[in-house]
């Protein structure tokens, strides 16, 4: 498996994102088979506004700005495919797999955005891809398209 390691852009994007959060991803980058990076930590306001209006968000409670203890509890990573950002789903299972990895060694509770029906994917007992299917289908069953978000990772609950 390949080394990867979290570029200064992406640790700086990590300032103000909750220490256990960023515990997980800093581990995360060691144990992922797809290299990562963060592309938003922290975002004001303004931002999560822009983001709902076009619909890429779809709540304005977002975990990703600063709580009453100004630190925010979400982030989203960039999969990096040969060099290139990738935007594919099959690459963010993996990722999330690293990531489930990494919060189950710190004791970190974490949700991400292609399984929402799971509060906390340490709990899953299964691969990410398997978490995935089962929200795909959850959805489906209930009637409503399934907002999937795979860069998307915040503290649980």
């Amino acid at each position: 498996m390949a080394e990867f390691s979290l570029s200064a852009r992406s640790l700086d994007r990590l300032r103000g994102v909750n220490p256990k959060l960023q515990a997980v991803v800093r581990r995360a980058i060691t144990l992922t088979k797809v290299d990562f990076g963060v592309i938003e930590g922290v975002r004001t306001l303004e931002r999560q506004q822009e983001l709902f209006d076009s619909k890429a968000s779809q709540t304005m409670k977002s975990k990703h700005l600063a709580d009453e203890d100004g630190y925010g509890s979400a982030v989203d990573l960039m999969a990096y495919v040969k060099g290139r950002g990738c935007w594919e789903l099959t690459v963010y299972d993996d990722i999330a797999d690293a990531m489930k990895e990494a919060a189950q060694d710190a004791d970190v509770s974490i949700r991400w955005g292609c399984a929402w029906h799971i509060r906390n994917i340490c709990d899953w007992d299964g691969t990410m891809e398997q978490a995935m299917n089962a929200y795909i289908d959850f959805k489906r069953i209930s009637g409503k398209r399934p907002f999937l978000d795979g860069p998307h990772f915040e503290l649980g609950e």
